[in-house]
């Protein structure tokens, strides 16, 4: 099955807009407004930059930061139990879509980091490789020279034996 490719810039539209259209009402603090903005101006330098791989990864990585911090933002600042405008939950809506919509377009900046060069980001966790060529069998004996066994200069004792 196919990934569809999805257009950065349609992605950025996307996200810019349900943003816009969630800072309409002032319910949100500043953090929430400087987060979102400052992700999308990484992204406007990732469509800027069409072969930088730097550019996607940290648009991707801000991304998914941005996902947690909207979540805490909305669980501290959401009113509960007051009576709210129409204004006000047509904002909260938009935002919230667009913290629906943040996982589907990580995968799809994830698949166009890929596209653009980039490897399984790790994060210095160690890489499971198939590779085996570097390990030695047990199977065989070492054919290099054989070590003495330990004893010091002048002595006649042999020293203990290697099984």
């Amino acid at each position: 099955m196919e990934i569809p490719a999805i257009n950065l810039k349609a992605i950025v539209f996307v996200h810019w807009l349900l943003t816009t259209w969630g800072c309409m009402y002032p319910w949100l603090p500043l953090s929430y407004v400087w987060g979102n903005f400052t992700i999308l101006a990484v992204a406007v330098w990732a469509i800027a930059q069409r072969d930088s791989i730097d550019a996607v990864l940290m648009f991707l990585i801000g991304m998914s930061i941005t996902i947690l911090t909207d979540i805490i933002h909305f669980g501290i600042y959401y009113p509960s139990g007051a009576i709210v405008s129409s204004l006000f939950r047509f904002c909260a809506g938009m935002a919230i879509l667009s913290l629906i919509l943040k996982p589907a377009s990580c995968f799809f900046v994830y698949q166009m980091y890929r596209e653009r060069g980039g490897e399984y980001v790790g994060f210095g966790l160690p890489n499971v490789t198939p590779n085996r060529d570097s390990y030695q069998s047990i199977d065989q004996q070492n054919s290099g020279p054989a070590i003495p066994p330990y004893s010091q200069a002048g002595e006649s004792k042999a020293g203990p034996q290697a099984y």
